[in-house]
């Protein structure tokens, strides 16, 4: 992000035209990374294959063991609460960051409950709803507030831990959730996301925070969604997202693989932010003054 990048994006924040996309590098610190859960769980189900860390086939494996995915999920959603929520009084804290800006929509693929609280703290009665994602009913499509300032829409893509059965959490979990997504739009039947969040995301310019451009649910949706926004409407968005582990061996590698990202994102017309989410609201803050 460049001078003219941190300009656009504080007097959209300022006026509310943005729309912050939320991923797990928002709880950093506070919950544990998806590589950790997953080693956890690899561990305590005896998983029997080389990629403990792929937190999508160990819960299928677990899933299997359990024979109920729904106890599993249960499961999860206990032992993610029992670590609390993020340290109160920190204002770099990005949940508490975003909840201050007059913002009416926010988008999440994480299951916890942070952002409604924050926007809580800051006086506000957000309406939160969680994405049918299994339902391949065009009825299913739930039928949503129009979002304010004061009462604004956070929307669950992938589950909230408040209903475990809506977790996107295992292989399976997540093949229904791209298959009824790809369906929907490929046969021109019901929209795949509430008005309300097509408008959020097709609109006005994306702030993703601790998500992984890479992953293939979003990489399918955004592309999705993209095609059918005019090409002289389109927004220019910003990424905060740590930089990939590199080749170590090859020369010159962090260099080249911060060019190849940088050229990858902007083909999506995407400014990126190569640091924590922690990091990002402390630049943010400085910027407007408001360092503590």
């Amino acid at each position: 992000m460049d001078d003219l990048d941190w300009q656009r994006l504080i007097d959209q924040l300022h006026r509310g035209d943005c729309t912050p996309f939320l991923g797990a590098g928002a709880c950093a610190g506070t919950l544990p990374t998806g590589a950790a859960l997953s080693n956890r769980y690899a561990l305590h189900y005896g998983y029997p294959f080389s990629d403990p860390g792929n937190l999508a086939r160990v819960m299928q494996y677990g899933a299997a063991v359990v024979r109920d995915p729904v106890d599993l999920k249960e499961g999860v959603c206990r032992l993610l609460r029992s670590h609390g929520g993020p340290a109160p009084g920190d204002p770099e804290e990005p949940h508490r960051v975003l909840a201050g800006f007059p913002v009416t929509t926010f988008l999440t693929t994480n299951y916890d409950d942070f952002l409604a609280e924050a926007l809580r703290a800051e006086g506000k009665e957000p309406h939160v709803a969680v994405s049918p994602w299994w339902e391949a009913d065009p009825a299913a499509t739930p039928v949503l507030p129009e979002p304010t300032v004061e009462c604004p829409l956070v929307y669950h893509l992938h589950g909230s831990w408040s209903e475990p059965a809506s977790l996107v959490l295992t292989e399976a979990d997540y093949l229904t959730y791209l298959v009824n997504m790809v369906d929907v739009v490929a046969t021109g039947g019901r929209q795949p996301l509430p008005t309300p969040i097509l408008r959020a995301m097709t609109a006005r310019p994306l702030l993703f925070i601790g998500y992984s451009l890479q992953d293939w649910t979003f990489r399918v949706l955004f592309h999705g969604l993209m095609r059918s926004t005019p090409r002289s409407n389109k927004r220019r968005h910003v990424s905060v997202q740590l930089m990939p582990e590199v080749n170590g061996s090859a020369s010159d590698a962090e260099s080249k693989a911060r060019r190849y990202i940088a050229h990858y994102l902007d083909g999506w017309n995407i400014s990126i932010f190569l640091g924590t989410a922690s990091e990002f609201c402390a630049e943010l803050l400085r910027r407007m003054g408001r360092a503590p």
